[in-house]
């Protein structure tokens, strides 16, 4: 089965997926290791190159550059339900392609430039890009996912497959 993928809307029940190759998702995430390793290694050389603080590098690294994305999964009979916490993101930033065992979440907000007239006190607003990858327990069917934004609040209903709701139904039936 292909991927595909789609673009969180603000608030609808239905998105048209396109496709995605796991060659595009992998890239994506190579692209972002590569990233967050130069940066490492640059607050690396800033402090002077001394060794034992390597994890610390990357995950200051990890934090200057992802935002982190927070998620809930709940489980029916019929689907799984993704909710992630994606503060500051647009419909038109984010990312969602499924697979049948997997999601993932991924965006790229445009960073607000200060004014040229001010002067910036304190920044801590660095990270505009997610990416969050998630297995599924079972497969699910990604024609029929479903996505919506709400509050900073995305949520991806995860219809499972038949094959997997057959399978379920059966296993209920077997029970004492």
């Amino acid at each position: 089965m292909t991927a595909q993928l789609a673009t969180a809307m603000q608030p609808v029940n239905k998105t048209e997926l396109t496709k995605h190759s796991n060659e595009e998702i992998f890239n994506q995430f190579s692209t972002m290791y590569d990233l967050i390793a130069r940066r490492a290694f640059e607050i690396f050389e800033s402090r002077g190159g001394s060794p034992g603080r390597d994890l610390e590098d990357w995950l200051r690294a990890e934090s200057e550059l992802l935002h982190p994305v927070p998620v809930n999964v709940t489980e029916s009979d019929g689907e799984y339900i993704v909710r992630a916490e994606v503060p500051g993101f647009c419909s038109n930033d984010i990312e969602i392609n499924v697979e049948p065992r997997r999601l993932v979440i991924s965006g790229k907000r445009e960073a607000e430039e200060p004014d040229a007239n001010a002067r910036l006190i304190r920044a801590e607003w660095r990270a505009s890009q997610i990416l969050r990858a998630l297995h599924l327990p079972s497969e699910v069917t990604p024609s029929e996912v479903s996505t919506t934004l709400n509050n900073g609040i995305l949520t991806v209903e995860l219809p499972k497959a038949q094959d997997t709701r057959k399978l379920l139904l059966e296993l209920e039936t077997l029970e004492p």
